[in-house]
């Protein structure tokens, strides 16, 4: 799917890890974002930027909703994700407050925690059911080296950010921390953040590692066995995040994998490839080449810093 500028895309809903059946909604341009993460699944950010402004219509965006809840799919989240950070759309407070008076669905933010620097962002978010938080450094060297964020960007400023929300927030907050081998998972950064997230008390933490292909080759994954070091390490409100293995929605599902399946079989594909063919979204993409690698139906090779799905062997395994 081509994301046109200014214009917000509802997809799914895509099977989430955490969020059962999501519908996301991505309300900017491709990879309009404040961090170039070397974890990020969606490649390399051309030029990071914390600044805010409007994109969209809210009206479209309620109206895409209403067709996408009229299709009577079982949707448990409408998830503000997808393209960059959602918090630099200047409308997203008004968007959440309209899908709240239009649709008895949670509504979900998940966000890289910088714009919570800014009074205006912690109230247009405050009215959430569910805010997914990132903070993956305790120092600025690693934010730097690792989240490779907009230059006025400051790691304190952003922690600050983050405990007035959590003090003044009635939803959940569940804080996400991504973990990069040799990057920031030592023992004396690990305390550091421990000693930050107590501060900050969120409802939950989650723990994740480098699982898809990222935009730099020097993110690396942890071991299971060093995530669960990491989750004692942290406490009883420490997760994993388990793969989703629930299996409603599953002749969509399939057909949307058969698709994808058809166009592996006549060529090596890159998501972008897919992306454009099928008129899917990117994420929602990544959920079905995720279950089919898994299915080891697909494999993932890289040739010239470019990943590519094919066959997992010269008949694609059928079940």
């Amino acid at each position: 799917m081509t994301h046109k500028k200014g214009c917000p895309v509802v997809y799914g809903p895509v099977p989430s890890r955490r969020l059962g059946f999501s519908l996301g909604v991505d309300i900017l341009p491709f990879k309009t974002c404040s961090l170039d993460c070397q974890y990020c699944q969606l490649g390399p950010t051309p030029h990071t930027s914390s600044k805010r402004r409007g994109y969209g219509s809210v009206s479209s965006l309620v109206s895409q909703i209403r067709e996408a809840v009229g299709k009577g799919r079982k949707i448990d989240f409408i998830t503000f994700s997808g393209s960059g950070e959602p918090t630099l759309n200047k409308k997203i407070g008004r968007m959440i407050k309209a899908i709240q008076k239009n649709f008895s669905i949670p509504v979900a933010v998940l966000t890289n925690s910088t714009m919570l620097t800014h009074r205006s962002v912690r109230k247009a978010l405050r009215s959430s059911d569910l805010v997914v938080p990132s903070l993956d450094a305790a120092t600025q060297d690693v934010f730097v080296r690792l989240n490779r964020p907009s230059s006025n960007l400051h790691i304190r400023t952003m922690i600050q950010g983050l405990k007035t929300f959590q003090q003044n927030f009635s939803g959940q907050l569940w804080l996400e921390v991504m973990l990069a081998k040799g990057i920031n998972d030592s023992k004396e950064h690990l305390k550091k953040l421990k000693a930050i997230i107590q501060e900050i008390q969120p409802d939950l933490i989650q723990l994740n590692t480098v699982v898809r292909p990222p935009a730099f080759p020097s993110a690396a994954p942890l071991s299971w066995q060093d995530l669960e070091n990491v989750k004692h390490f942290l406490g009883e409100k420490c997760e994993i995040i388990a793969d989703f293995e629930r299996k409603d929605q599953s002749r969509q599902s399939e057909s949307t994998k058969n698709d994808i399946l058809t166009m592996i079989r006549r060529r090596p594909v890159t998501l972008e490839d897919l992306e454009k063919s099928l008129g899917r979204h990117r994420n929602e993409l990544l959920k079905y080449l995720d279950a089919l690698k898994r299915e080891e139906r697909i494999i993932m090779v890289s040739h010239k810093e470019k990943y590519f799905y094919e066959p997992a062997s010269p008949k694609t395994k059928e079940k």
